[in-house]
């Protein structure tokens, strides 16, 4: 399927584009401000809906979002639920319904969710992975295999849809996190994606242009092509 507060330069932290590791700008890619921007929440594939009918609950039932973005309730025919907000969710079963119950009264909760994040670049094993808890870049990092002996710890790029849809992008440096206590290890959400650069090589910019303008957690797809071991 098409998935913090972070450590950075004034420039990041204005608004304004991330640095590149030579210091250049990616003006050529839209993004957004990054900010503390909390989207409503979306259902995804892997996810477990409950779905209530208060109007007939022998009906109650707990389903999986099955990988083409549908859920089977009881009764009715499959319903496209994937990149729908609950509140999108609870309205279109009520429509459903309304063709088998007289007043359908639905009510829509997320059962559960497991939390993806896309690591890639100068890691042990480049991948998607699922994370439990309150997860940061660090723990993702180490997660897949820590960091290469070639890995710039210094300026780790996080990136995440912002408010419009478009992706934001910050910089972080984690090699403070692996000595300092209290550091800033970079909180994620689900399907950010954490990138390590290699040391003195100007390859982050090349990764953005070839991925992250059609890249799966941005443009909210259904395909995890992206999350093979080859993310580099």
């Amino acid at each position: 399927m098409l998935l913090g507060s972070l450590l950075l330069s004034a420039c990041a932290s204005s608004g304004a584009p991330a640095p590149g590791p030579n210091g250049q700008g990616f003006s050529n890619i839209p993004y957004a401000d990054w900010s503390d921007y909390e989207p409503p929440y979306r259902f995804y594939p892997g996810d477990e809906v409950e779905v209530s009918v208060l109007s007939a609950p022998e009906l109650n039932k707990t389903v999986p979002v099955q990988p083409d973005g549908r859920i089977a309730p009881s009764l009715i025919a499959p319903v496209m639920v994937a990149d729908r907000t609950v509140e999108d969710v609870r309205a279109a079963l009520g429509q459903a319904y309304a063709a088998q119950l007289l007043r359908p009264e639905i009510n829509v909760a997320v059962k559960a969710a497991p939390m993806k994040v896309f690591v890639g670049g100068e890691v042990g094993t480049p991948a998607v992975y699922d994370m439990n808890g309150d997860v940061d870049a660090l723990r993702a990092i180490v997660q897949a295999g820590g960091f290469k002996p070639t890995a710039d710890t210094r300026r780790v790029i996080i990136l995440r849809r912002g408010p419009d849809g478009r992706g934001m992008i910050r910089r972080v440096d984690l090699s403070r996190g692996l000595h300092a206590e209290g550091a800033d290890l970079a909180p994620l959400r689900r399907f950010d994606i954490v990138y390590v650069p290699r040391t003195g090589v100007a390859a982050a910019g090349l990764f953005i242009q070839q991925y992250i303008r059609d890249l799966t957690p941005v443009q909210f797809g259904f395909s995890y092509a992206l999350g093979s071991p080859s993310i580099r």
